[in-house]
Order: C-alpha cells, then sequence, then structure tokens
C-alpha cells in the first residue's frame, strides 16, 4: 500500500486496512479447524502490524493496544507518570488491534473489525479523540474520520402508528440483562452482532439505530468507533448521559450509548429506568 499519508485520519484508515489485509490472509492461510489458535494468532499478527508501523511513523507517539502486557491495569495516582508513560504524552493511540476474535474465527462471519483512535491532549472534545478508522476487512470497507460517512438526516417516527420500530444494535453473546425490558419499553427491535467496532459501525452507516453496552468494556473497543461515529454527528455518551473520556490512568470504560441524536434523550431517559 505504499508510504502511509501523514495526516492522522488517513493514516489511521491506512493502518486499518493494512491490518485488515493482514487478517483476511491470515484467515485463508489457516482456516478455521483450530479456532483457538487462528484468534490467538490474529491478535499478535495484527498487534505486532500496528505497533511496527506506529513505531516507524509515529515515534514520538504513545501508545494504548489491547494486547500490550499490562494494558488492563490501573495505575495509583502517585505513580502514573512513571508506571505508564501514555498519561504524561500529548499524544496516544488507542488500538485494538482485532476487535472480536470470535467472530474472526467463524467463517463465513463478517461482524468483526481493527480499531485505530488517536487521542490528543489538545482536543477540543470531552473524548479527547482527533482521528480514527474502523476497518471492516470481511466487509471490503473502513470508516474513518479523515471521510466520515453521511448519516442520513431524516428524523425517525420511532414505535408510533406506521413509524419503524428503533433497531437497536445488541451483543449475540452477551447483551446487558436490561436490555430486553429496554427494548419494549421504547419499542426497539434488538439486532444480535458481533464486535463492538461492527455493531457501532452499523450505526454510522445507519443500518441500525443505536447501540447500548453495559457490562465491561475498556478504552480500545470503543476508542475507534466512537472517533467515527461523533465525526458523523451521532451522539456518544456513558448510559448515564455523562462524557465518554479516553487515555484516563484506568483504561475500563464499561458502559456506552451510540445513537442518531434524535433518539439520544429518549433512550437515556430509558436507561434511567433500566439500567440502575
Amino acid at each position: 500500500m505504499g508510504s502511509p499519508p501523514m495526516i492522522d485520519g488517513a493514516f489511521a484508515r491506512w493502518l486499518a486496512a493494512r491490518a485488515g489485509q493482514a487478517l483476511l490472509g491470515l484467515r485463508a492461510e489457516m482456516g478455521f479447524a483450530d479456532a483457538g489458535a487462528l484468534r490467538s494468532a490474529g491478535d499478535k499478527v495484527s498487534h505486532d502490524l500496528i505497533r511496527t508501523e506506529l513505531a516507524k511513523w509515529r515515534p514520538g507517539d504513545a501508545v494504548l493496544s489491547e494486547e500490550d502486557e499490562g494494558s488492563r491495569l490501573a495505575w495509583a495516582a502517585e505513580v502514573n507518570a512513571e508506571a505508564v508513560s501514555r498519561l504524561a504524552a500529548d499524544r496516544v493511540w488507542i488500538i485494538d488491534p482485532l476487535d472480536g476474535t470470535r467472530e474472526f474465527s467463524e467463517e463465513g462471519r463478517s461482524d468483526w473489525a481493527v480499531h485505530v483512535a488517536l487521542w490528543a491532549r489538545t482536543a477540543p472534545t470531552p473524548h479527547g479523540l482527533v482521528a480514527g478508522a474502523v476497518g471492516l476487512p470481511a466487509q471490503q470497507r473502513v470508516l474513518g474520520t479523515d471521510y466520515p460517512p453521511a448519516y442520513p438526516p431524516t428524523r425517525m417516527e420511532a414505535a408510533a402508528p406506521g413509524g419503524r420500530t428503533i433497531r437497536l444494535a445488541a451483543s449475540r453473546s452477551r447483551p446487558p440483562v436490561f436490555l430486553t425490558d429496554l427494548a419494549e419499553d421504547v419499542g426497539a427491535h434488538l439486532v444480535p452482532m458481533g464486535s463492538a467496532g461492527a455493531k457501532i459501525a452499523a450505526v454510522v452507516t445507519g443500518e441500525v439505530d443505536a447501540y447500548i453496552h453495559a457490562g465491561g468494556q475498556y478504552e480500545w473497543d470503543s476508542a475507534a468507533p466512537v472517533a467515527v461515529a461523533t465525526a458523523t454527528g451521532l451522539h456518544a455518551s456513558r448510559i448515564d448521559g455523562s462524557a465518554l473520556r479516553y487515555n484516563e490512568a484506568d483504561p475500563r470504560l464499561p458502559d456506552l450509548l451510540v445513537c442518531r441524536e434524535d433518539l439520544a434523550s429518549r433512550l437515556l431517559a430509558a436507561l434511567q429506568r433500566h439500567s440502575g
């Protein structure tokens, strides 16, 4: 794919595409007979590629990757600067080399992703994300902040007589326990999908109207998709309505809501009723 572009958004797209190509090649080479081996190899191949390219083309930036040793640890305030260099950095790449390893290891599934996001201390937004890309290799597309998709501007008449029901992306394996009750409350239809990146990408493209998650995630699970979603004009927040924040001492970011702007207040009100 040649030398990467220097603009961060385009670089994130290039990097996600490179990793996606490597993962498709690995799938073709290994096959699906040993799902565990394929998952482990996928994590390593994508992580190593992304880390190598970042070290080459963005050597001054810090990195937080799911596959880094100790990436899930939260650090005490008194040791932050020494223990985690990213907390003192002005620019941090937040990476999920393979989001949705289960789906990646299942033949025929395309709901897995590669996440590449850039957090910057000088960002004007609370989440601090200034660039990002979500690679969907098995779908042959990359969604990025350099060319954010044009989200349909039409407001929906959800759950009204003759109107369209809200389509709510849900985990195919571990949806939040309250989600069924919430869906009934707002007149939503649950659409099971794989990785977090694939679900938020489906909101970005208008295939579904919202994605709600509660029950445990980390920054790398949502950083790149949230960067693209907010660049597209979608609402993204914690399920209590507070801002999503990245490059924190504790990388756990356990819940989020991504949805059409015109649905945000309605879904946040429903979440207040059902997620307590």
